[in-house]
């Protein structure tokens, strides 16, 4: 039993015979009683910060006690007595819950011990939340995986790597059927081969999802079919007679929006450049070995120009739509930037696809 389980234990939801409720009741007491440092009978924010900070749940956040105070304080006077910390124990069983915590640490910027005290607000710790539920990108990733079955089970392909079937047919980036708009975004759903399909699956969900629970799904849908839509433009333009299919355009967007919030958030974000340093390390090498590879490898088939593209879409629209913690001058000037930037790519390459059609073919 960890340590903070080993002090309030969350108990289950069928109703406690009297013998056990009264043990519960002695040991919570207990705990409210040594946290209770002023003996007034009351948990106020800075004592329920030192409950769930210090000792006890080392790895939660001290702007968590401001939110379970507003839940449990039923009478709003700013503090709990012990029947509403009790209740609390029965209600929250989350305040004991470090998983999601942990997942999202890594991607929630830290306030500086500076700036903590007894400050009441930390608006984007508290952004942090399960509802609405991060499901974007496990609902992109669902289709992803029913698109490859579908082509799977028609083409007899245990593979996974024709592209005769139905999905692949109708979805994936045809050079020869620009005309058919969708393609530029409905590609994402095309995958040849099972490793293409789980790598991606991977990246997007680990990191898409802690992304969609600090940012909302809405934020990172932006950013990850921004990314999509960049890379079948990219590879449009400068590669125009190349097929594409796979998530990687919007995966490689996520990457860098990542990288965006690291830079937006330098101050506030904890071991920023450790994270910063092992995404850029990623980014540079895997791009690196896939464009030596298509360079002496003709029959190689990675689409490095779409994960280049993706990869600007994404830095760019990351910093224009992901959450900052503390807006720095210079940092409206560079959201300006960054937005400008990517409307107009985005623009003149379509622009540009009316404007040459001899290009492309």
């Amino acid at each position: 039993m960890d340590r903070c389980e080993q002090h309030v234990q969350a108990i289950p939801l069928q109703r406690l015979n009297t013998r056990e409720e009264h043990q519960r009741r002695q040991h919570l007491r207990h705990v409210f009683e040594k946290y209770d440092s002023d003996s007034d009978g009351y948990l106020n924010i800075v004592e329920m910060k030192h409950l769930i900070h210090e000792k006890k749940c080392a790895d939660m956040p001290k702007d968590l006690a401001l939110h379970l105070l507003k839940l449990s304080d039923t009478n709003n006077d700013g503090r709990l007595d012990f029947e509403e910390f009790y209740k609390l124990s029965l209600e929250h069983p989350y305040f004991l819950c470090e998983m999601y915590i942990k997942y999202c640490k890594a991607v929630v910027p830290k306030r500086n011990d500076a700036e903590e005290g007894d400050v009441l607000d930390g608006e984007y710790e508290q952004s942090m939340k399960l509802w609405p539920p991060p499901l974007m990108m496990i609902i992109f990733s669902i289709m992803e995986i029913i698109f490859f079955v579908i082509d799977i089970v028609k083409t007899q392909d245990q593979n996974g790597t024709s592209t005769s079937g139905p999905m692949a047919t109708l979805f994936i980036y045809n050079p020869h059927l620009r005309h058919e708009v969708w393609r530029f975004l409905t590609y994402m759903f095309v995958h040849i081969g099972f490793m293409h399909l789980i790598m991606n699956l991977l990246v997007q969900i680990f990191l898409g999802v802690a992304l969609e629970l600090v940012h909302c799904w809405w934020r990172v849908a932006l950013v990850y079919l921004a990314g999509v839509v960049a890379g079948s433009m990219g590879t449009s333009l400068f590669t125009p007679r190349v097929f594409l299919a796979g998530a990687s355009g919007g995966v490689y967007a996520l990457i860098t929006a990542h990288i965006a919030t690291i830079i937006m958030n330098w101050k506030q974000m904890e071991y920023a450049i450790v994270q910063l340093f092992v995404f850029l390390v990623f980014c540079v090498t895997d791009l690196g070995v896939s464009i030596y590879n298509s360079i002496n490898d003709p029959f190689d088939k990675v689409g490095y120009i779409a994960h280049a593209s993706g990869a600007l879409a994404g830095f760019l629209v990351g910093i224009g739509v992901l959450r900052n913690l503390k807006v720095e001058s210079w940092e409206r000037k560079l959201w300006w930037c960054a937005v400008s930037i990517y409307f107009v790519i985005m623009i003149a390459g379509i622009m540009y696809h009316f404007l040459d059609p001899s290009h492309f073919y």
